[in-house]
């Protein structure tokens, strides 16, 4: 994983989402290294206002590689200053049994090593692009 980069915090943010998903789904790598490859240890990620830590992220990450689920992601808008970074995003998500889209409103903090520290998140699922 590259270090945060300010200058193109859109890029970024999809460097980040894709990575950690495709690192979970192509390799037998235990799960807790790759998310902590991807998270500081203190992480703490709010989404639609529920809390997760590094604990229920690491259990999250059992049915991703379950399913998995194709993952494609569309940057709309992002900003950065200093170690924040906002964002607004589409994630096009795709499994055998469902597709889906879903707008993501991210503010997050990160780390200088360019792991996630937090993160609030705002979420809805919106019609599937055609």
């Amino acid at each position: 994983m590259r270090t945060f980069d300010a200058n193109d915090p859109g890029r970024f943010i999809a460097d980040f989402i894709t990575g950690f998903h495709e690192e979970l789904l192509s390799s037998e790598e235990d799960a807790e290294a790759v998310v902590d490859r991807y998270h500081a240890p203190d992480v703490v990620q709010i989404a639609d206002g529920h809390w997760m830590d590094r604990a229920k992220l690491v259990a999250h990450t059992r049915p991703i590689r379950k399913r998995r689920p194709e993952l494609r992601m569309s940057v709309h808008e992002a900003f950065a200053d200093d170690d924040r970074l906002a964002a607004r995003y589409t994630m096009h998500v795709r499994d055998p049994k469902r597709e889906l889209d879903i707008e993501v409103c991210f503010f997050g903090h990160f780390a200088a090593d360019g792991r996630l520290r937090r993160a609030h998140m705002l979420t809805r699922a919106v019609p599937v692009a055609g």
